[in-house]
Order: C-alpha cells, then sequence, then structure tokens
C-alpha cells in the first residue's frame, strides 16, 4: 500500500495542529512552525475555506493521524455506516482497533508509523500469534504482546519512557515489564480527542 513517506511537520502545518507524527522527545513548537501553511516562503494567514473545504480539512486530518490512505479510509466509512450505531462514534473506533494504532496507545511505539513498522516487521503477537497487518482489526480482550527481539531495542524501551508523559487510555491495559497489554473495550468517544468533529467527515462521504 502507498503510504506518505515526506516531512511530518508539513502534514501537521497544513492542518494546523500537532497530528502526533513525531515521536515527542522534542516539542511541537521547537520542530514545526505551526502558525504557517506549507509552501516556499509560508503564508502566516490561512484563507478562509468553504463548507466542503472544512469538511475536506477534517477527513485529511483525521486520515493523517491515523496514517490511513484514502481509499482505505473511505472503506473504513462504508463498513461504519453499516454497523448499527452511530456512524462516525463507529468510524473512530475502527480506527482505533487497528493494531498500529493499539500499540501506540499501549506506548510500545513512539508514533503511530513506528508502531506500523514493528507490526510490519513481525514484532507483535495478538493472542500469542504474529500479526503483520498493521490495519488488523483487535477484537476487545485480546491480548497484545512485543517479541523477545522487539522487547531488548532500544526504541521500544524509549516510547515505554516517552508514553508516560501521554494520557492514560482507560480501554487498554497494559504492563510495561512484560511488553504486554490488553484491548479491554470499545473506547468511548468521550475518551478520545475532541479536536476532531467526525459529523464534518460523515457529511463530506454522505453527498
Amino acid at each position: 500500500m502507498a503510504r506518505y513517506i515526506g516531512p511530518k511537520c508539513k502534514l501537521s502545518r497544513r492542518e494546523g495542529r500537532d497530528l502526533l507524527l513525531k515521536s515527542g522527545i522534542r516539542s511541537y513548537d521547537s520542530k514545526c512552525k505551526s502558525e504557517t501553511v506549507p509552501g516556499q516562503h509560508g503564508r502566516s494567514r490561512r484563507p478562509r475555506i468553504s463548507d466542503y473545504g472544512v469538511q475536506l480539512r477534517e477527513k485529511q486530518k483525521v486520515r493523517r493521524i491515523y496514517g490511513v490512505m484514502e481509499k482505505q479510509f473511505k472503506t473504513y466509512y462504508k463498513l461504519a455506516a453499516r454497523r448499527k450505531g452511530v456512524t462516525g462514534d463507529n468510524l473512530l473506533q475502527m480506527l482505533e482497533s487497528r493494531l498500529d494504532n493499539i500499540v501506540y496507545r499501549m506506548g510500545f511505539a513512539t508514533t503511530r508509523a513506528e508502531a506500523r513498522q514493528l507490526v510490519s516487521h513481525k514484532a507483535v503477537l495478538v493472542n500469542e500469534q504474529k500479526i503483520n497487518i498493521p490495519s488488523y482489526q483487535v477484537n476487545p480482550g485480546d491480548a497484545i504482546s512485543l517479541t523477545n527481539g522487539a522487547q531488548a531495542q532500544s526504541r521500544v524501551q524509549q516510547a515505554l519512557e516517552i508514553s508516560k508523559n501521554r494520557e492514560e487510555c482507560d480501554w487498554v491495559e497494559v504492563n510495561s515489564s512484560l511488553f504486554s497489554g490488553v484491548y479491554k473495550t470499545l473506547p468511548e468517544r468521550s475518551s478520545l480527542d475532541t479536536d476532531i468533529n467526525e459529523n464534518l467527515i460523515i457529511e463530506l462521504y454522505s453527498k
């Protein structure tokens, strides 16, 4: 699958907020000129955009946070729309249930991109079975752990240290000393990023 490999700060600047694409070792403000949009000189003021533009930017922001390409993101929307419940909530829960995201949420990686790499390199086990598909949907009750080789990696140990400064996720349970955890339950909408307006995404795809 295609994957964006360009500057991470460029994406955050485009959306006007920290998308958590960097490791967190240095502050976001020290790395990215968040007040200017990408470009040769960077405009300090953001132009006014249409309702469609607002919806599009929201979709792009969420795609980039979770590292999902357009085709797959639209598939998530279609699946979410077919499920019982609120489509927006379903969409976010599916994104949160991706294996790479769970590895990130448990603190085994500093970014979702790093978590995706761990999964792709067969360093992650789900219920003691190696899974190398980043988009794999983890189910509540599934146990996540790292291989012995991954546990010895300095980047994993550094990630666990950095994750201590992150806000805790009550839908995952982690035993950092054993490099393992459990996906306890689907997250409630109130527990997720309040800076995401999933209704704008639903409106965009409903046209």
